[in-house]
């Protein structure tokens, strides 16, 4: 008895919902208006790859099946994950103008700053498995090399001018070696012996004319899609306006040489948080700077205007990345 009792309870309920279904597909095509509208959020669209990207001033040619289709691989990777995606537009807005005239200053062209976005997604506290760090993803030992200081209580990679600086060095120096940038890139992802034991033996010095491992075969294709997002986001479904990037934040600093015991009390004297303080610091890697060799390090801490900003204030730093009248 019960299970004839439940048998017809299930039928009833399947019975119901397939009413309520056939109901809502005559509606909607009695409403084409409303079977448009909801066929916005159920479609699935493949962005077109371009016939030629520019990178470094160098055109690189995308008509031949192999480039084409390892770009449009790497386009809808940035398409269909939507949540990075969004968040590197949004970030991008704070970050690349402090990136940018680093950039400018040492000589790097301008395009690397792609390369620094696939590395770490614009995670300031990004740290992989293998031991990388920061926006640049450096390894420990070559960001001691570089001159970086890296240890348990300090972490330059961490420090966003210092970083920066560092990868500039690092790829000046694999310039000086290469002399073409889309092989300086490359080698960023696959080491520098990598690189040059590919071009001996494959007698081509042509990015993308490399037979290369996987990883870093996407690598320099998904630096040429990150720059293609960054062109016009829209155009790869990314609508934003203005109000929705993060805007700069603005800091008062101070000049220590002195050991800090505890950064907690530290940050409560001088009108902050222990929290916003290792947010606008993320080199400092414990609760104190223990500085036992007196050097001179700059804490930076954010100012109560831009703690609280205000979205409708907010602009792009580049017009191409938002949409509306709010530019």
């Amino acid at each position: 008895m019960k299970q004839t009792k439940a048998f017809l309870l299930t039928y009833c309920v399947a019975v119901f919902c397939l009413s309520l279904w056939n109901g809502s597909i005559v509606y909607a095509q009695k409403t084409p208006e409303l079977e448009n509208e909801a066929n916005i959020f159920s479609r699935v669209i493949s962005p077109t790859p371009p016939e030629s990207v520019q990178f470094c001033d160098e055109n690189y040619d995308l008509s031949r099946y192999d480039a084409r289709e390892h770009m449009e691989r790497e386009m809808l990777s940035f398409c269909y994950m939507h949540s990075t995606t969004l968040q590197i537009i949004k970030k991008a807005n704070r970050y690349f103008p402090i990136i940018i005239p680093i950039l400018k200053e040492e000589g790097i062209p301008e395009d690397f700053k792609y390369l620094m976005v696939i590395e770490s997604s614009l995670n300031t506290k990004a740290y992989s498995r293998a031991g990388a760090a920061g926006l640049w993803q450096l390894m420990p030992t070559t960001g001691r090399e570089l001159g970086l200081e890296v240890n348990a209580n300090i972490d330059e990679r961490y420090n966003i001018y210092k970083s920066t600086k560092a990868a500039c060095k690092y790829l000046k120096k694999r310039y000086s070696k290469f002399n073409n940038w889309g092989l300086v890139a490359q080698s960023y992802n696959a080491g520098e012996a990598g690189i040059a034991k590919q071009i001996s033996r494959q007698h081509s010095t042509d990015p993308l004319d490399l037979y290369l491992n996987s990883e870093t075969s996407r690598y320099f294709f998904r630096i040429l899609a990150c720059k293609y997002l960054f062109k016009k986001p829209s155009a790869m479904g990314f609508y934003l306006s203005s109000s929705q990037l993060y805007p700069p934040l603005k800091y008062t600093t101070k000049t220590i040489t002195y050991p800090i015991s505890d950064l907690a009390k530290w940050a409560q004297q001088n009108g902050t948080t222990y929290s916003l303080l290792k947010q606008a610091n993320p080199w400092l890697r414990q609760t104190s700077l223990q500085n036992r060799t007196r050097r001179t390090y700059i804490l930076k801490i954010p100012t109560k205007s831009s703690m609280y900003y205000t979205p409708s204030d907010t602009r792009a730093y580049d017009t191409n990345w938002v949409i509306g009248k709010n530019k």
